[in-house]
């Protein structure tokens, strides 16, 4: 089967074409370093290659474009930016340079991709760049009739625990002024790291799911939810096209009711969506599609 180029191929691959490059020009007018160019530059350009060869492929192949798009971003952002330049993107790190009133850096990171990304974006960052997410996504445990909602509870106990610990550790930091802040940073990069692949890990053997961790323990979400609430753009089933298979259901990664925001007559609503296609590829007669526009969130019955 070939692939099928239109004009809503492009569209997408546009839009982050031309925000990323826009954010890449104006950190290096403010600051002058020209990493900016290569880092953002780098990001937009594989989104936008990603995104155009998952309209463009066929459908057998669905998935295989964001998962090349996750690899290239996510070992990017972990090997050279984390592990290369030293840079603690963890939510430590947004943190520590938070306090000391620094825009760069995971601060910058944090801002664009996890706070103010999702109220554009929604959860992308989720389904198409993170890099505990890559890892854990190579598991076969793709779906799961298992869903514990009520363990969900942990990610914002640990996302406080987080805060707290963050708190302390700088300041005692900054008491102590020969202590290498950058090296200390370096090195909760290292520890965040493992940590949360061991558990994502632990989690996704004794649960048989791939996602479990996203689910119930990445205090990351806990930002990223409130921007995914009011998000422009969304997931939405088409009534007069699905068949009502459930295919985009049972295939879920986040084990979302799909169609009970179709039979609403709603976007998909749900902040649990990591925006990783898998429904809208999976879908027999397409119709799902995602959207950019406002809802007006209609009262449930």
């Amino acid at each position: 089967m070939k692939a099928k180029i239109t004009r809503k191929s492009f569209t997408f691959p546009v839009i982050f074409l031309v925000l990323f490059y826009s954010i890449a020009v104006w950190r290096f007018i403010k600051t002058g370093n020209v990493f900016y160019i290569y880092n953002f530059g780098y990001i937009g350009t594989v989104l936008a290659a990603g995104f155009f060869l998952t309209d463009v492929l066929p459908k057998e192949r669905f998935g295989t474009a964001r998962r090349i798009t996750q690899l290239l971003i996510g070992s990017y952002l972990l090997l050279y930016v984390g592990l290369y330049r030293h840079e603690n993107l963890q939510i430590e790190g947004f943190w520590f340079y938070l306090f000391s009133g620094i825009f760069a850096g995971s601060t910058l990171h944090y801002f664009i991709a996890k706070i103010a990304g999702p109220f554009i974006f929604n959860r992308g960052w989720c389904g198409w760049a993170c890099w505990t997410g890559m890892i854990l996504d190579f598991f076969p445990w793709k779906t799961t009739k298992n869903n514990y909602k009520r363990a969900s509870f942990i990610r914002y106990v640990y996302f406080i625990i987080i805060f707290i610990f963050s708190v302390i550790v700088y300041f005692i930091l900054k008491e102590k002024k020969e202590a290498d802040e950058g090296m200390v940073e370096f090195y909760f990069f290292i520890f965040g790291n493992l940590l949360y692949y061991a558990a994502g890990i632990v989690l996704a053997l004794i649960l048989k799911d791939n996602r479990a961790f996203c689910k119930y323990i990445c205090p990351i979400s806990v930002f990223m939810k409130i921007g995914a609430k009011y998000s422009l753009l969304k997931l939405e089933i088409n009534p007069e096209k699905c068949i009502t298979c459930r295919k985009c259901e049972i295939n879920c990664p986040m084990n979302i009711k799909l169609l009970e925001y179709k039979n609403r007559g709603e976007r998909i609503q749900s902040t649990e969506c990591i925006f990783c296609n898998t429904c809208t590829t999976g879908c027999p007669t397409k119709a799902i599609t995602g959207s950019f526009k406002v809802d007006r969130i209609l009262p449930k019955k």
